[in-house]
């Protein structure tokens, strides 16, 4: 607990009696400890009690007399009666607004507190400590073990990256292209105690059939006071014969003699483009927000990956494309090569009946891989678009709430795989 003054130990009470013998002519005698007035002792001479009012005076450890005590040994004694009997220093009334940093006229006074960075904090701080963070330029408190607490009283800045939902591979054809992409450039407002809605975007459910296209992945959000960012699902993958990828966030990638779907601009790119009406029928990669799909070898027997995604602050990739698929099996060429999923979250692509299209990875909106096909359209299966999600992170402690809270670099992060809200 804090205190003005001495220790505890000085301003414990222990009752205490001085004894001073009269000359008949001194009226100053010097008291073993200092007292702020004639109210804390009791003062006898000769057995007589003196009037605090008019026989003595107190001043600091000095008590007067107004007539000199008779002569005698230790015939004057002085008996202490106040609670403390030290002063405390400052003494009470005595701490104003200079010893408190307190300024201002009436009405507009203001009082400093410890002030420092965050690299000043103290090593050791007990539950309670208070300071103004000069990093951070807000007042914060130490809760114990949960750290620093931070009571911001004004708006504060964040950074955001809204990721849709990716498409899924069409059944014998192009991967799916990513969900959109898109990161704040610089750092946005959010207004203390206000309601923000996020939404997450599913992928594209993945397809069966040599026919079949994909299905395109749908929307995420991030919507408020100061904030709105929506994001568009990533383009289904094309199919067999001249079926074209979808667009989307991402575009979808064609299947063979087929092209690929287009991107958003400012949220992903390009399907790539399916291969030519040969075995093993290679198909394009789906676009991804980094890069634009690969292209098919158009007469060889390359299927095309997916584009790749972008890392955001927190190091993860996020929006990479699903890789087309290829024809294998009995009757076909055994030297199709299959369309790898682009880095962040994109599925592989199918080869016949001997690899399978996966989908693409949960929460990162990666495109799906595009289906191949053996001869039975029953085999052709695509991989289904990965989940979109949105994560928003701000410098210091933790303010807002919702999402998975994390922290890492001096930052905190508010990650949403669901729809939820956020509190900033």
């Amino acid at each position: 607990m804090s205190y003005i003054g001495n220790t505890f130990t000085q301003q414990s009470y222990s009752p205490t009696v001085d004894y001073f013998s009269g000359t008949g002519s001194a009226t100053a005698f010097t008291l073993s400890r200092p007292v702020a007035s004639v109210a804390q002792v009791q003062v006898v001479i000769d057995n007589v009690a003196q009037n605090p009012s008019s026989a003595y005076t107190v001043s600091g450890s000095t008590i007067t007399f107004t007539s000199a005590p008779l002569s005698g040994t230790n015939n004057i004694y002085v008996y202490y009666t106040s609670p403390i009997t030290d002063v405390i220093a400052p003494g009470q009334g005595t701490v104003g607004a200079m010893a408190l940093d307190v300024y201002g006229g009436a009405g507009t006074f203001a009082m400093n507190v410890p002030s420092g960075t965050t690299a000043q904090r103290p090593s050791s701080p007990v539950a309670g400590a208070q300071r103004w963070n000069s990093t951070l330029g807000q007042y914060e408190v130490y809760v114990g073990s949960s750290g620093w607490f931070g009571l911001a009283t004004q708006n504060y800045s964040v950074d955001y990256v809204v990721v849709a939902g990716g498409g899924s591979g069409g059944g014998y054809g192009g991967g799916g292209g990513a969900g959109g992409y898109i990161a704040s450039t610089s750092s946005a407002s959010v207004t203390l105690g206000a309601a923000y809605t996020v939404t997450i975007g599913g992928g594209g459910t993945a397809v069966a059939g040599s026919s079949t296209a994909g299905n395109q992945g749908s929307t995420s959000s991030l919507s408020g006071t100061g904030i709105s960012v929506t994001t568009t699902g990533g383009g289904a993958g094309g199919t067999s014969g001249s079926s074209n990828g979808g667009t989307g966030g991402s575009g979808g990638g064609g299947g063979y003699n087929s092209s690929g779907g287009s991107g958003t601009t400012g949220q992903g790119n390009a399907g790539g483009l399916g291969g030519n009406n040969v075995d093993p029928y290679p198909s394009g990669g789906g676009g991804g927000a980094g890069t634009a799909g690969y292209n098919s070898q158009y007469s060889g027997v390359l299927a095309g990956n997916g584009g790749s995604g972008v890392s955001w602050f927190n190091g993860v990739y996020y929006a990479g494309g699903g890789g087309g698929g290829v024809a294998g099996g009995s009757g076909y060429t055994q030297t199709g090569v299959i369309g790898l999923g682009g880095i962040g979250g994109g599925g592989t692509g199918q080869k016949g009946n001997y690899t399978a299209a996966t989908a693409g990875s949960t929460n990162t909106g990666g495109g799906g891989g595009g289906g191949g096909y053996n001869g039975t359209t029953a085999t052709s299966l695509s991989g289904a678009g990965g989940s979109g999600v949105v994560v928003i992170r701000y410098f210091g402690s933790q303010r807002g709430t919702g999402g998975t809270v994390t922290t890492s670099g001096g930052y905190t992060y508010h990650t949403f795989n669901t729809s939820s809200t956020f509190t900033a």
